[in-house]
């Protein structure tokens, strides 16, 4: 055996060459490099078109929810149910992302996701009555949903020594596409005849067009070789038990309380400025600052987030950028509108942290999906009443003054177990089993 070579073992430097069909196929095959590279550019542009997608279901209707209210006959407490949809739907159907991933891959999950998207916001706008409303809108947001879990499990996958990059590139196209869907909603529905159906259905085309770059990815079942990982993995480390893990509850309800800010703005924002006797375009324009400040803040902070052992520092930056904008907003609304939606939209940037900090609180990929599966789905759970609350606090005291100090309010404890969250450790080190 010593003068025989076998396929696995390493060739050595002889003078005779031994030919064996492991090395033959060890030969790069022509064309094989620059194939990956044409899928790898491919699927950066997926990401950031699915990243782009996955807010102007929630934001154009924001920014038009009262020409809905009225078109539909909806009651501020039923309207500030609709704004805890979203949360709703993510929490349900995100759960189930990572089985469906290891079922029939990342790719087809997304794509089909995006899919959904498409046909929700077609639909919902014409689907008439209420019921029929938020039932089309949970399909768009079910789709939502998936993508939003993936997206962090693509990344550490497919991109391991660039996740910070990464991240901050998807984060800033979700940020652009929010923004976007904010601020242009309202001219352009006035563009297509002042109809609000129209308004919220032409966004269903940018979903439609995110499709297209996941087809090459929907045969790429990539569930079977996680399966085989997971399995060697399991062999050389303990199972996790992810509610065991101070970290991921710490991460969990981090990332609720920010859901919970970020609903209520998406949701209620434009309403408040408009309440305020900011014009509608306007209210729009400053909803869509706010979202906008995530456009460099996401690709910056996921970045300076992975050169720091604990990223405590950043989420106080955060919180106190909220507190500073919502008491404003209190005091001021509309004297100060552009300077609180600076501020507030500073604070909003803690959604792009708390995915940087999915990716580094776990070591293995598998690690990932388990906790942005967790994090993700009991956060969304977490954020579930504060939008509703919002609609009953406004429609029974007649103004903004105590949902306002709510969303203050909540901006401690955020910051505290955000700071808890950002401690340099993993689940991995907590959630292990004997």
């Amino acid at each position: 055996m010593m003068g025989v070579m076998t396929g696995e073992e390493p060739r050595t430097s002889t003078s005779t060459t031994v030919r064996t069909p492991a090395a033959s196929e060890a030969r790069p095959v022509p064309g094989a490099g620059a194939t990956r590279a044409w899928r790898t550019r491919l699927l950066v542009v997926g990401i950031v078109l699915a990243a782009f997608n996955l807010r102007p279901a929630i934001t154009s209707l924001g920014a038009l929810l009262e020409e809905v209210r009225d078109g539909i006959g909806m009651s501020g407490s039923v309207a500030g149910l609709l704004t805890s949809v979203p949360p709703l739907c993510f929490a349900v159907f995100g759960v189930t992302a990572p089985r469906l991933a290891r079922r029939f891959g990342a790719g087809a999950v997304v794509c089909a996701g995006m899919a959904a998207i498409g046909a929700g916001l077609l639909i919902r706008p014409y689907a008439g009555g209420t019921a029929a409303f938020l039932a089309t809108s949970a399909l768009a947001l079910m789709g939502i949903a998936v993508s939003n879990v993936l997206m962090p499990v693509i990344v550490k996958r497919r991109f391991p020594d660039r996740v910070g990059s990464m991240t901050g590139l998807y984060s800033m196209a979700l940020a652009l596409g929010t923004a976007t869907a904010a601020a242009v909603t309202v001219p352009l529905t006035g563009a297509l005849g002042g109809d609000w159906h129209s308004g919220l259905a032409v966004w269903a085309a940018l979903a439609a067009a995110a499709v297209l770059p996941w087809l090459p990815f929907v045969r790429e079942r990539d569930g079977a070789r996680d399966a085989r990982n997971e399995q060697v993995a399991s062999t050389e480390a303990p199972a996790l038990r992810i509610t065991r893990s101070r970290t991921a509850w710490a991460l969990a309800v981090f990332f609720g309380l920010q859901a919970t800010a970020a609903y209520i703005t998406m949701g209620w924002m434009a309403q408040i400025f408009r309440d305020a006797g900011v014009p509608a375009g306007t209210a729009g324009l400053l909803l869509a600052v706010i979202m906008v400040m995530g456009v460099p803040l996401a690709f910056v902070i996921p970045r300076l987030a992975t050169r720091l052992p604990r990223q405590g520092p950043i989420v106080l930056v955060l919180g106190v950028s909220g507190l500073v904008g919502y008491a404003g907003l209190y005091f001021a609304p509309a004297a100060g509108a552009w300077v609180w939606a600076v501020l507030l939209g500073i604070a909003n940037c803690a959604f792009p942290l708390a995915l940087t900090m999915v990716g580094m609180r776990a070591r293995t990929g598998a690690g990932v999906a388990q906790l942005s599966a967790f994090a993700q789905s009991t956060g969304y759970l977490i954020s579930i009443p504060g939008p509703l609350l919002v609609g009953v606090l406004y429609q029974h005291s007649g103004g903004w003054g105590l949902p306002i100090a709510l969303m203050a309010g909540l901006m401690i404890p955020q910051t505290i177990v955000g700071v808890l969250a950002g401690r340099d450790r993993t689940v991995e080190d907590e959630a292990t089993t004997p």
